[in-house]
């Protein structure tokens, strides 16, 4: 297959080029780095993103958008650039496709931020959508997107919920912080009671999740989960991560929720498990692989 990657140089995007190259389809990389070495590669301007070349040159089986924001304070400091990215670059895209390339299935990675504070776990993708933060209303914006060039113009679209993805690569978020914050030989102070909780899958199962649903997804406008299905309090993680690295530091959690998260989190992945999902990493190695690779990549 001929497989577009938007976001290729990202955290999720460069995994996925990396895995649909080993698995020897031809893989195109998009993205707004510059990149001179790299074959099949677009760059695309940042500030006025325009995709419609991309497909009216080139024949595309299946296009992968791994772009966009990734933060929720960012969103709330910045809403228009979130919007720009998360929901405005979605509808480019999909115009793009239905312009040029009307039999390409067009996966869009959404997120679990959609769902804001559900009303009971684990969460089903008919749950109503609540987002908290404008980065969950533009992601839940992009799905509508979806829902609009499905209907109108039968392009094969699928939303990707992604709930806590981590893993090699991720220079930012919950476990990036705690590697730093243990480093410091200080007390860790964290937000939250420690309670709050989270579905955590690592990029590898991400990516194979991607690659189930690309070969077993009906590509009708679906909405899938992507997670493990498995609840982990923030103290849980914590605390895992100081038994790897064998350090002594009190844990204290400041009782103080950021604007815009969400307070527990476990995903119901009936839908992803139908196409043959299974998870391959745990959370305890992955997270003791994830601080192998910081102290070898970064120190």
């Amino acid at each position: 297959m001929n497989i577009l990657i938007i976001g290729s140089k990202g955290f999720i995007g460069t995994h996925a080029s990396n895995f649909f190259q080993e698995k020897k389809h031809t893989v195109f990389g998009c993205d707004v780095v510059t990149d001179y070495t790299e074959k099949r590669y677009f760059q695309i301007d940042a500030t006025n993103s325009d995709y419609q070349n991309v497909f009216k040159n080139n024949i595309i089986d299946v296009c992968i958008n791994c772009s966009g924001a990734a933060s929720v304070p960012l969103s709330l400091e910045f809403p228009l650039k979130d919007f720009n990215l998360n929901t405005l670059n979605v509808f480019k895209i999909a115009d793009a496709i239905r312009l040029y390339q009307p039999s390409c299935k067009f996966i869009n990675l959404s997120s679990a931020a959609v769902y804001g504070n559900p009303e009971s776990l684990p969460i089903k993708e008919s749950f109503g959508l609540k987002p908290l933060s404008p980065y969950g209303i533009h992601k839940m914006q992009a799905e509508q997107v979806l829902t609009e060039f499905n209907t109108f113009y039968n392009l094969k679209t699928c939303s990707v919920r992604i709930f806590s993805a981590y893993g090699n690569g991720l220079k930012k978020q919950l476990l990036w912080d705690l590697y730093h914050k243990f480093s410091s030989n200080k007390p860790i102070e964290l937000y939250g009671t420690g309670d709050e909780s989270r579905d955590f899958i690592h990029v590898s199962d991400v990516v194979q999740a991607i690659a189930l649903i690309i070969e077993e997804g009906t590509f009708d406008n679906q909405q899938i989960n992507v997670a493990n299905g498995q609840e982990f309090t923030i103290r849980y993680i914590a605390e895992t991560f100081k038994s790897i690295l064998n350090v002594k530091q009190n844990i204290v959690f400041n009782n103080k929720v950021k604007k815009g998260d969400p307070l527990n989190w476990c995903a119901d992945i009936s839908k992803l498990k139908a196409l043959g999902y299974q998870n391959k990493v745990s959370i305890e190695n992955g997270i003791e692989d994830y601080i192998n690779w910081i102290e070898k990549n970064m120190n």
